[in-house]
């Protein structure tokens, strides 16, 4: 049986069909992930509005701090700043497929005059300054022209519905009003038009809205005398550190461990008296003193245990994290796939930050669930701690923040903490480990 060969037009054109076929999957993904882009430009568009009611607010503060009158309000007004530009950080890592932007802030504390020294001499904070309008504009563009888009794509492919169901007051279209049947349904393709071009805008809206921003997002790098004074300050963290450890050891001794062993000196003089009147009497005082010791000694570990746990070098870093979980009241999660051993000094670190962060979840947060996540990154130990609690975090509020904080500093590292009221609160502590 002799078949017919197929015209030479055919065969050429059977490329182009199997390619349209193959290009329907990307078309099903890029559907898909559109409502998580639309919602990210409406972060964008979101902050980018806030930064634009921003700039005049710091500009006229700039004012009133030459002349003279605002001091106290410098603070805050860059706190906020600071978290307005922690937010942009998280979504332009969830846009360009990475960790969020790394921050790298001097901590504003001490004094209001030193704290307005730190603010205006922090080339992080300026670069914020300047990121402010670029932001504002561009965040505000994309958001318009990406949301604008898909407005009117759903708008221009219901109009025959608006038509049907209010006759004569339907939506105007793109160019005409709409006042038949006939120009309500030319409005389907032109909506299907918009539809397409705002799915095939919207990723690279995103990207390149967040690729504008993010150089101004990223820490610069920082001179030798930066770094020298970088260097400086850990120095101090870590002699402010060491001193407080030994506060708490000398306190803990004191307090705990000596009242113990004076109360076994006080049961062994009472056991001498009574063998010397009436033996009978010095068994019941030889089981008090016998627990009075087991006091002790228990009182004596738990302060060797603050020092360096033992657990450390019995089960690895992974492992002590998982017992500190394991006796948090609050349910704990705690991922650490993945995780290698670092220097002593640093897992030692890391564990009473852990400890720390649990301690406060369960004291102040309120959180039905935490998670805990240990990863190296290159050169780094980064900790992660996230509550589902009230949130609301104050560093200087007693929370224990700031002993965290001082444990990372000593290291050289970094810590930053996310608690906006109602939570959830998101604390990351980053401690160099390749030294």
């Amino acid at each position: 049986m002799h078949t017919k060969p197929e015209p030479p037009e055919a065969r050429a054109a059977l490329p182009t069909g199997r390619a349209a076929l193959s290009g329907l999957p990307a078309a099903r993904a890029a559907l898909r992930g559109l409502p998580t882009r639309l919602g990210l430009l409406a972060r964008a568009g979101g902050t980018g509005l806030l930064a634009l009611l921003a700039l005049p607010v710091v500009l006229m503060c700039a004012c009133l701090y030459v002349a003279g009158f605002g001091l106290p309000l410098l603070t805050p007004l860059l706190r906020g700043v600071r978290r307005l530009a922690g937010a942009e950080r998280r979504r332009v890592g969830v846009v360009l497929g990475g960790p969020p932007v790394p921050e790298h802030y001097r901590p504003l504390d001490g004094p209001l005059l030193t704290r307005a020294r730190i603010a205006l001499t922090d080339p992080a904070g300026r670069r914020d300054l300047l990121w402010l309008p670029v932001h504002g504009l561009s965040g505000t563009l994309a958001a318009v022209l990406g949301l604008g888009l898909t407005i009117s794509a759903v708008n221009n492919l219901t109009m025959p519905l608006w038509w049907w169901a209010v006759p004569g007051r339907a939506p105007s279209g793109v160019g005409f009003a709409v006042d038949s049947w006939w120009k309500a349904a030319a409005m389907l393709p032109i909506g299907a038009a918009v539809a397409v071009l705002a799915v095939a805008l919207a990723a690279p809206l995103l990207r390149g809205q967040a690729r504008l921003t993010r150089p101004l997002l990223t820490p610069p790098d920082g001179s030798v005398v930066e770094r020298l004074a970088e260097v400086t300050a850990s120095r101090a963290a870590a002699l402010d550190a060491h001193g407080a450890e030994l506060r708490r050891i000398e306190r803990d001794l004191h307090d705990g461990t000596q009242n113990r062993l004076l109360a076994v000196v006080l049961h062994l003089g009472l056991i001498e008296r009574a063998l010397e009147r009436d033996p009978e009497q010095a068994l019941p005082l030889v089981r008090r003193a016998r627990r009075a010791a087991g006091d002790a000694l228990d009182e004596l570990r738990d302060v060797v245990r603050g020092i360096h746990p033992p657990i450390l070098a019995e089960r690895g870093l992974d492992g002590a994290v998982s017992a500190l979980a394991a006796r948090c009241p609050v349910p704990c999660v705690v991922h650490t796939a993945g995780l290698t051993r670092t220097p002593a000094a640093v897992e030692t670190a890391a564990y009473f930050v852990v400890a720390e962060a649990l301690n406060n979840v369960a004291k102040h947060s309120r959180a039905a669930h935490v998670e805990v996540r240990l990863t190296r990154e290159e050169d780094t130990l980064v900790i992660e701690v996230e509550d589902d609690g009230r949130g609301g975090a104050d560093e200087h509020a007693g929370s224990g923040l700031v002993g965290i904080r001082r444990r990372a500093a000593a290291l050289d590292g970094r810590l930053s903490v996310h608690s906006p009221v109602g939570g959830p609160t998101r604390l990351r502590a980053e401690l160099p480990c390749g030294w």
